[in-house]
């Protein structure tokens, strides 16, 4: 199921109002059959991971789409939306897993890029 880009902003957005850390969205589209876009947020407590994990859900579905699996309550919060997935991840789990190196090659649409646009090689 491809997700568009929109989708996947609001839940950045979704993260980024529970005052999620270093939040990343990742266009995985070319590169795996895994998901189009990947989302990577930290939270400083279990109580902050699930608050943001919980915003994310309220936010996406109230956008459109179902949530197909949840998985973990504090330390490492997966969401999936079949072509969005989300992980929101307690900072030294986060630090320990390291996602984003696993996926150097996809371009980062979030943070944006110095210039203000977003990256990515796809339209939305």
């Amino acid at each position: 199921m491809e997700v568009s880009r929109d989708l996947a902003l609001v839940a950045t957005q979704a993260a980024e109002e529970r005052k999620a850390g270093d939040v990343l969205l990742l266009d995985l589209r070319g590169l795996t059959l895994v998901a189009d876009y990947f989302l990577i947020a930290s939270g400083e407590t279990g109580r902050q991971v699930k608050a943001i994990a919980e915003h994310i859900v309220d936010s996406v579905t109230r956008s459109g789409l179902r949530l197909l699996h949840r998985e973990g309550i504090e330390r490492w919060v997966l969401l999936d939306f079949g072509g969005l997935v989300c992980h929101v991840f307690n900072r030294a789990d986060r630090q320990f897993y390291g996602l984003e190196r696993f996926w150097g090659d996809a371009p980062r649409i979030w943070p944006p890029p110095a210039g203000g646009e977003t990256a990515g090689r796809h339209a939305g």
